[in-house]
């Protein structure tokens, strides 16, 4: 990514102020899913919550992730059209966490969000890559480019115990995807 004449220290602090309105301001949060951390008081299946899906012609899929290591949870809940090429129609989350985990479940919103599934998982992918980088960014401009905000994290993957939290809607989006492509076939 071109630095714009910007010192490292000012790319950081950019990259910095990028995640922190990220996460103050989710994209594509919504209030849905059952909160693990209550006990359910209503039997075991209280806790249960039925996916659907809000769009005709679409197929749902939803995938609740923990990071054990800081407490942040995410459920990510992805609607996907039948016709192919698939396409992410709808995208929301639910969940809670530290400023990391939740800006890049923000920033994913924005990037995935109406894009098909091969280019959702190609994105989830590159940033994957990002996050094993140990800081130093990816050796190409155009996929940089391609991750848009979501380059902002490249200081995030100096720091091993800091990457989950980033990866964890991602992980989610992916795992949520599976579902309702199994889902079509069954």
């Amino acid at each position: 990514m071109s630095d714009f004449g910007m010192s490292s220290d000012e790319l950081e602090q950019m990259y910095q102020e990028v995640i922190l309105e990220a996460s103050k301001n989710p994209h594509g949060k919504e209030h849905f899913a059952p909160d693990a951390a209550v006990e359910p008081t209503g039997g075991v299946d209280s806790a249960q919550s039925v996916v659907r899906a809000s769009h005709e012609y679409c197929t749902p899929g939803e995938s609740h992730q923990f990071n054990p290591t800081c407490g942040d949870e995410a459920t990510v809940h992805v609607e996907i059209s039948d016709e192919e090429p698939h396409i992410i129609k709808r995208l929301v989350w639910d969940g809670h966490g530290c400023s990391i985990s939740q800006a890049s479940l923000s920033v994913m919103v924005d990037l995935v969000n109406g894009a098909s599934v091969d280019e959702a998982m190609d994105l989830e992918h590159i940033f994957h890559q990002l996050m094993q980088s140990r800081g130093a960014g990816l050796d190409n401009e155009a996929l940089e480019d391609r991750l848009g905000d979501a380059v902002a994290f490249q200081g995030v993957s100096k720091y091993p115990m800091r990457i989950k939290c980033a990866l964890l809607g991602w992980e989610g989006l992916k795992d949520s995807i599976a579902k309702a492509l199994a889902a079509k076939e069954s």
